[in-house]
């Protein structure tokens, strides 16, 4: 034990000087990286706190609307905040300045909430319920389940700007929100996963790519008949 304690003491003692060839120590590399990283840190720490608190809401109104004898119509939330690199590129490619401000001013979707409903009534209701919070402010709109992609997905995305309270005060964040159904959700995850396969015959991806959007198709169809039959059980049970 006393070995490995004067080993690490010694190691630090290394580290804290000067080689002698006048390159910069490890010690001093680490806080010069620490102080170069820190507004980075720092933006995306504030992206994760604002995906937090969108998903607290959601969590809160699920919660809520059970009180009143329902199935919980939120299957799940989830979040995700974009990767740096990511950032970065996306910067360059639509020609904006790679800045920290430049990101938070044109990014909109470095954080992200997926909430995944269990039927599309479900999704528009919680929509109305979540946009009439006064700390929540709609940006854009973009409704691919009554207009869906070419591809066949479909998705309700909202970005939106909500507060975030840190301790160097309020900071406006943005936000982007996609909800889907089970189905929706279900379809676009592996399409998502077969998009990527670059490696494949053009004829093959294109047999792929039709067979993708029948199955969306077969989707949206399932998510209709669903949303039919509880429609049909919601009325027999207030007639009786």
């Amino acid at each position: 034990m006393d070995s490995e304690k004067s080993l690490m003491t010694a190691d630090a003692d290394t580290d804290n000087k000067m080689p002698e060839d006048g390159r910069i120590s490890a010690t001093e590399y680490v806080e010069k990286f620490k102080l170069e990283m820190a507004p980075v840190m720092s933006m995306m720490t504030d992206y994760e706190c604002a995906a937090m608190e969108v998903e607290t809401k959601f969590r809160v109104l699920n919660t809520r609307l059970s009180l009143n004898g329902e199935s919980n119509p939120i299957e799940t939330v989830r979040t995700r905040i974009k990767s740096f690199d990511s950032i970065v590129r996306k910067l360059e490619t639509r020609g904006y300045p790679i800045t920290i401000e430049s990101a938070r001013e044109n990014i909109k979707d470095i954080a992200g909430v997926r909430v995944v409903c269990s039927f599309i009534d479900d999704i528009y209701r919680i929509e109305k319920l979540f946009l009439q919070q006064d700390d929540v402010e709609l940006v854009t709109r973009k409704d691919y389940i009554k207009n869906p992609k070419p591809s066949g997905y479909r998705s309700l995305h909202l970005v939106i700007k909500t507060p975030v309270f840190t301790e160097n005060g309020r900071k406006e964040m943005f936000v982007e929100v996609q909800m889907r159904t089970i189905a929706m959700d279900f379809w676009a995850s592996l399409e998502h996963k077969l998009r990527y396969k670059k490696d494949l015959d053009p004829q093959l991806l294109q047999k792929l790519s039709d067979e993708l959007e029948n199955c969306a198709a077969r989707s949206a169809e399932l998510d209709e008949r669903m949303q039919a039959v509880r429609s049909e059980i919601s009325y027999v049970n207030r007639e009786e």
